[in-house]
């Protein structure tokens, strides 16, 4: 039950009612926007929501659910069933493409079963009656136009009026013809009047043509006339206009009286439409209000979190503002919330967003909140919001409140939500605050639910000090004077009545008066509110600035985290990259030795030959030779203190690093993109300069890589004379085994063969190479060779 009877304009759901009935497509659907009512049933409610939900679901995930024509197939229905009536054309066509629209969102749920179960108990099982779309395809083209094919009998008379206009033009064109030749036409050519053709005949020579004058000009001066031999073509011709008139009505009786027997399944349908329609209707409003579905429970209970009023949520994002989010919460232990503040700090606004929110879960509409926030069911929802006075009933503003006061008290129930604005206004505070005080008490003994605003301080004392009552408050700026628009539960909120009375300008001796009248008790407790407000405030910053920070070294863990993975797979990297140097210079090597020995027994141990050949192997040694580094020899400025921005390496490692800060004997270093905190005996004192060429020799990353990137595993050599073409095949065997390859390609042609067989004969000196292949015969065959490693 809703009391007052104005309780839905009031907390505004008659606007929120007039957003989603913009959004509908239908007369019907909007007929269904008016009738939505709060509900009670907890499954009722559950479906709604769920339907609304789903629907939302496909909007925002682009569903191919094409819902954009549809037309009111309830109407049409109704007068199909007496007897003798008909569908005309355009209502024809409208049954069409409703039913096409009605066939189309059947095969959408068909071809997602039990995906949106809510929606798809809409269908109610629904079957899909094609032989209603045929019959009326049948009959009618995708204009909406009768097919001059409908009928054989239609199609014959189309046939005839054709033949007979074809017959009145050439007659009348050979009349018109005749008049012109002996000069009897006035300016202007054929034309219509009174639905028959005409020419224009000047008035002087109308006698010299036979016919019949249907029309003559403003002047006089020009007749418009039927020819006499036309004339009874034409009414040949409108004879048969009046035939094809009877028989596309008598096609339209025939077709009206099949679809007679399906009123029924239309009726079905329309019901489907219309519920489709809604649900559409109140999907699209939770996406402009950023809604999303709660947590329903059967319970009078409520928990809302980052809760957002919808119609200040509409306006400020018109204005590019946000709105500020509420929390609050009513279970069984804490029941009504009483809250308090300054004027204009939103407080009114707290409470209509709670109760506007419940009016709409419980009418099945998505509320503006977080999805793990709670929404319970409530029996009955008082309101008592604004002035009510009436001047037919004799009511003051105070006697109206009371009125409902009245109501109140007489139904509350467990189930009962009850929202107050201004709680005892209107009359002498010193009756209003003990008359709300016993009400409240009453209500609480009764264990309504609600949010009630209030500035009386007797009240503030009576929830601080009673079960079931919570104080809470909106926090208020006093540094700044502005309200924060955040609701604070636990402690009561001062009304800042003298601080915005000063903040405005008030003159200095009416405020010193005003507190010397208000009484020193009094004054101390709005004092004390005040330094309560203040503190709360500080909290509330601290807590902000403890979140930020936490969030702060979650991301600076996570960084961390993020650079010892880099740094553990780029250590990888360099090892793989070292082994395959390493690698190469030992093939490199072996291969230069066997080249070294096959050159000395080809010389026939030559001593100037030898003695030449082992030079160049020791010049090859000394060229791959590792020479050890030094260590840097500390000079005396370096043994100056270490200070921030110093340049410090690790004692037996080659890690450098920078100075960042330093605490007592821990130093602060940048070691590249990674921070960490060091003793100061694991490091020493280096040069500017010695630093920066550490940094270059530890730059050195991805030459292997980029060696693999710009090579390929393909050797063209024809052409080529065979010394040339051995030494060729040697620097790319050595970078292939190098670089990792698993096998190269090598094109020295055809030919007489003799190259193909020196490169083979060269291959079997190699211990790495596997095999040697040719190519495909479509591909070239024994002019290339596929050389695979092991």
């Amino acid at each position: 039950m809703l009391y007052p009877e104005n309780c839905l304009e009031r907390l505004g759901f008659s606007e929120v009612r007039q957003l989603i009935h913009k959004h509908c497509l239908s007369p019907m659907g909007q007929q269904m926007v008016d009738k939505m009512q709060v509900m009670t049933k907890y499954d009722q409610i559950n479906k709604f929501l769920r339907q609304t939900h789903e629907f939302k679901s496909i909007l925002e995930n682009q569903e191919p659910l094409q819902i954009s024509t549809f037309f009111d197939i309830k109407s049409l229905a109704d007068k199909i069933k007496v007897e003798g009536t008909y569908l005309v054309e355009e209502e024809l066509h409208q049954m069409s493409a409703s039913l096409v629209t009605v066939f189309s969102v059947l095969r959408f749920f068909e071809e997602r079963k039990e995906v949106y179960p809510n929606l798809e108990a809409l269908l109610e099982h629904l079957p899909v009656e094609k032989n209603i779309l045929k019959r009326i395809e049948m009959v009618l083209d995708p204009k909406g136009k009768i097919k001059p094919n409908a009928s054989s009998t239609l199609q014959q008379i189309i046939g005839d009026i054709a033949k007979a206009e074809q017959d009145v033009r050439k007659r009348m064109d050979s009349i018109y013809k005749t008049a012109v030749g002996n000069n009897w036409v006035a300016d202007g050519s054929l034309t219509i009047r009174d639905g028959r053709m005409c020419i224009p005949i000047l008035a002087e020579n109308k006698r010299k043509l036979k016919g019949f004058i249907h029309d003559e000009s403003a002047s006089g001066q020009t007749v418009y006339m039927e020819p006499e031999e036309v004339f009874t073509l034409n009414n040949k011709l409108r004879d048969l206009e009046f035939d094809k008139r009877r028989e596309i009505i008598k096609i339209l009786i025939a077709l009206t009286t099949d679809l007679r027997p399906y009123t029924p399944l239309l009726l079905s349908y329309h019901g489907f439409l219309t519920k489709l329609d809604f649900v559409r209707a109140k999907a699209l409003f939770s996406i402009d209000i950023e809604a999303d579905m709660p947590v329903l429970v059967k319970e009078a209970r409520l928990k809302l979190i980052n809760a957002r009023h919808p119609l200040l949520y509409l306006s400020f994002k018109e204005d590019k503002k946000t709105v500020v989010p509420l929390n609050v919460h009513m279970t069984d232990e804490l029941r009504i919330v009483l809250v308090s503040g300054p004027n204009a700090g939103g407080k009114s606004v707290c409470m209509k967003t709670v109760g506007l929110l419940q009016l709409m879960v419980q009418s099945g509409l998505l509320i503006p909140v977080h999805e793990s926030s709670e929404v319970g069911i409530f029996e009955n929802i008082f309101a008592d919001i604004g002035d009510d006075q009436s001047i037919e009933s004799d009511l003051s503003t105070y006697s109206a409140h009371l009125t409902k006061m009245r109501h109140f008290v007489a139904h509350a129930t467990p189930k009962t939500m009850v929202l107050i604005d201004e709680f005892g206004t209107g009359t002498d505070p010193q009756f209003g605050g003990p008359m709300a005080e016993a009400v409240l008490e009453v209500l609480n003994n009764k264990k309504v639910r609600g949010v009630i605003t209030t500035h009386y301080s007797n009240l503030k004392l009576f929830a601080g000090n009673t079960p079931g009552l919570e104080n809470a408050s909106m926090l208020f700026d006093n540094d700044r004077m502005k309200p924060m628009y955040v609701l604070e539960l636990g402690k009561p909120g001062s009304s800042y009545a003298f601080e915005i009375a000063q903040n405005i300008g008030l003159q200095k001796e009416v405020l010193e008066l005003a507190r010397a009248k208000t009484g020193t008790n009094q004054n101390r407790i709005d004092s004390l509110l005040v330094d309560l407000e203040r503190e709360k405030k500080q909290i509330y910053d601290t807590k902000l600035h403890l979140s930020n920070q936490q969030n702060k070294v979650k991301n600076l863990v996570a960084e961390n985290e993020k650079l010892k993975l880099f740094l553990d797979e780029n250590k990888k990297v360099l090892i793989k990259e070292a082994k395959l140097e390493a690698q190469a210079i030992i093939k490199n090597a072996n291969k230069l030795v066997e080249n070294t020995i096959a050159e000395i027994k080809d010389k026939q141990a030559d001593k100037i030959v030898t003695k030449q050949l082992r030079q160049n192997l020791q010049k090859v040694l000394v060229q791959n030779q590792v020479k050890e580094e030094k260590k840097p020899e500390v000079t005396v400025a370096l043994n100056t203190p270490i200070q921030v921005g110093d340049w410090v390496q690790l004692n037996n490692s080659e890690t450098t690093g920078q100075v960042l800060e330093i605490n007592r004997d821990n130093l602060v270093v940048a070691l590249g993109d990674l921070r960490s905190v060091l003793k100061k005996n694991r490091v020493y004192k280096i040069s500017n300069k010695q630093a920066k060429k550490a940094v270059q020799n530890n730059s050195y990353t991805g030459s292997i890589s980029e060696a693999i990137g710009n090579f390929t595993a393909e050797l063209d050599l024809r052409g080529m004379r065979g010394e040339n073409a051995l030494h060729e095949v040697e620097k790319y065997l050595d970078k292939s085994i190098m670089l990792g390859f698993p096998f190269i390609k090598i094109i020295h042609g055809k030919g007489d063969g003799i190259l193909r067989k020196l490169i083979r004969e060269y291959l079997r000196k190699y211990s790495q190479v596997n095999r040697v292949e040719d190519e495909h015969a479509d591909r070239g065959g024994d002019g290339i060779t596929y050389v695979y490693f092991n």
